[in-house]
């Protein structure tokens, strides 16, 4: 009876959630002890409450603030397993691509859970900082985030619902040209602001494309993401017959706040969905 007694407290102890790609995640007791994997997955923990409970993070997890204090056990390309085993770890948070599988297979085998935050869409942000707040017991906290994001994003789809639609090329990098697809949870965003994504429909998620490519689809709207020695926009300048030249719709954003899928993308797809109207303006010209 005692022995029965003991595994009924443990079952009830146990949390149990599904990560975004679809695998089940059982902790035995409210993880204390996390490596983040991603910076966008670092901004989440911080989010959901967990500031406290970071043990380790990868390269370039600079917010908040705060983070950058965490001790690095890598990057998202290279982890060094040996850290990762030094922060004995309760729970690891990945992002899944493909120069990570390996490397995600590697800590699996430690026999630490790992939950894969990959947010398809903008509604996903709030979901994965509910699902990260039940792994660390700091679900009230998560909650009370995960709300706000929720009223920030319906007073975006509200404000900006049946706009006309702005055919847009996003710009990831100029060298080699990157873009993003529709698989990308930038395409989402782009489509509450009534922007439509002009590789939309290719394969990979983040694909190079040629200039002539761009040229033949005509976007309305250019945008680039603010990074240093990075040429941005100002590479279309010498096509004057973009419609995105002619009308002066080259715009830059803060690629912190829409290449992170964390919660500051509601923050960075409010200022997309500005510029977006900008453009709508300038057909008036």
């Amino acid at each position: 009876m005692l022995l029965a007694s003991m595994l009924a407290v443990q079952a009830q102890a146990a949390i149990t959630v599904t990560d975004d790609a679809g695998k089940t995640v059982t902790i035995s007791k409210p993880a204390e002890r996390v490596i983040s994997m991603a910076p966008h997955v670092t901004e989440m923990l911080f989010a959901a409450g967990g500031a406290n409970r970071i043990v380790g993070a990868v390269n370039y997890s600079d917010y908040p603030e705060a983070a950058k204090g965490i001790p690095r056990i890598g990057s998202n390309r290279e982890i060094d397993l040996e850290r990762v085993i030094a922060a004995r770890p309760d729970l690891i948070v990945a992002w899944m691509h493909n120069s990570s599988e390996r490397q995600i297979e590697m800590v699996r085998q430690l026999g630490v859970p790992v939950f894969q935050s990959d947010p398809q869409t903008l509604e996903n942000i709030p979901d994965n900082v509910v699902r990260l707040g039940q792994l660390m017991g700091t679900e009230a906290a998560a909650k009370a985030t995960a709300a706000q994001l929720r009223q920030q994003l319906a007073s975006l789809r509200a404000k900006y619902a049946n706009r006309p639609t702005v055919r847009t090329f996003y710009q990831v990098w100029d060298k080699p040209l990157y873009t993003l697809s529709g698989k990308h949870i930038i395409t989402d965003a782009l489509r509450l602001c009534g922007g439509e994504n002009i590789f939309d429909k290719l394969a990979v998620t983040a694909p190079v494309v040629t200039i002539e490519g761009v040229l033949q689809a005509d976007p309305e709207a250019i945008f680039g993401t603010a990074e240093k020695n990075y040429g941005g926009v100002n590479l279309w300048k010498p096509y004057g017959t973009l419609t995105a030249v002619r009308n002066n719709n080259l715009f830059t954003l803060d690629g912190d706040l829409l290449n992170r899928a964390g919660p500051r993308m509601v923050q960075g797809t409010a200022a997309l969905c500005e510029k977006l109207e900008l453009a709508r303006q300038h057909r008036t010209r």
